[in-house]
Formats: C-alpha cells, sequence, structure tokens
C-alpha cells in the first residue's frame, strides 16, 4: 500500500470513487435522479478545481495498491475555529472495505494536522442515514457532538430528497489516530 498527495492528473479517479461512495451511501438522503445522473459529472468538476493548482490549507491523500486508487482523504486545515481541521472526504473501494485502508487514511489526515498544529483538533461530518461510517468513526475514537441538516450539493436543494441530516464527528486530539 503506497500513500501520496493527489495531483492534478488525479482528478479523474477521485471524481469516479467519491461518485461510487455516494451511490452507494447516500441512497435516500441525496436524489435519485442526481445520483444515477449527474454526481459522477458534479464530483469530476469539484475534484478538478480542487487539484488543478496546490493549495496549503488543504490536503488530497491517496491509498493506491498496485497503482490502482483503493481511498483517499481530503482535509481542509484550520476549517472551524471551534472544531479544527475538517475531513471533508474519506472513501475507500469497496472491495477494500474493512481491510485497514480507512483507518490508515484517517492516520494520514491526522499526521498532516498534528505536524502543522499540534494543538488543532480533527473533525468530519457523516451522513445520518450512513450508521456503518458511524461505527467506523466511533471506533476511532471519533465523538458525535452534534447534529444538523445536510446542504445539497452544489447548492442544488433539488439534488437532496427530504430534508436529511448529518452529525459532527470529533476528535480534539488527534494524535490519537496515529496509533
Amino acid at each position: 500500500m503506497q500513500f501520496r498527495r493527489a495531483g492534478p492528473s488525479d482528478a479523474a479517479s477521485v471524481a469516479s470513487l467519491h461518485a461510487l461512495s455516494w451511490r452507494r451511501h447516500y441512497r435516500g438522503a441525496y436524489s435519485d435522479e442526481f445520483l444515477d445522473g449527474d454526481v459522477e459529472t458534479d464530483r469530476l468538476v469539484v475534484w478538478t478545481g480542487r487539484l488543478e493548482a496546490p493549495d496549503e490549507g488543504r490536503a488530497t491523500i491517496l491509498a493506491e495498491d498496485d497503482g490502482a486508487l483503493v481511498g483517499f482523504v481530503h482535509v481542509v486545515f484550520g476549517d472551524d475555529p471551534e472544531w479544527g481541521t475538517l475531513i471533508d472526504n474519506l472513501h475507500v473501494v469497496p472491495s477494500a472495505k474493512r481491510t485497514g485502508i480507512g483507518r490508515r487514511l484517517m492516520a494520514q489526515a491526522a499526521g498532516h494536522v498534528v505536524r502543522r498544529d499540534r494543538t488543532m483538533g480533527l473533525y468530519l461530518w457523516v451522513l445520518e442515514q450512513n450508521e456503518d461510517a458511524q461505527a467506523f468513526y466511533g471506533a476511532c475514537g471519533g465523538r458525535c457532538v452534534e447534529r444538523a441538516l445536510t446542504e445539497p450539493p452544489g447548492g442544488v436543494p433539488g439534488r437532496l430528497r427530504g430534508s436529511p441530516a448529518k452529525l459532527r464527528y470529533v476528535w480534539a486530539d488527534p494524535s490519537t489516530l496515529l496509533g
């Protein structure tokens, strides 16, 4: 397993995995029309924009097995004055779930945070319906501290189905994820 920072040439593979993950885990919260149609194009636009130019305030770390993308994590450093750095995305290919890649990606994210500022916390949002992810974050030591309504992807209300909720998980000390 190799870990490396993503670059512009990785946008398509990252977008594809992101879309696959949303299709598998966000059905019921996001509209079927969006998930079955525009999601991959939408994610490609997002990831092309994120990866086209280096940004010291963000990092996207890829996990690769024999050169194939098996997961990624994207962090936004110092995103929130109270909670710290945001894990904006963490996705693993379905065939690699429960193999430790998710934990290793969490450790990669935490390592980047700790090297930048040992006093900064780490947090993420997870859809309330995604119980498997909640169990994973809890097993990684995350603490659920807040519930809020989910914003629609790309700010387009029609991409949501109803009013899905999200939960904030926090790690006050990201170094706990390094072990």
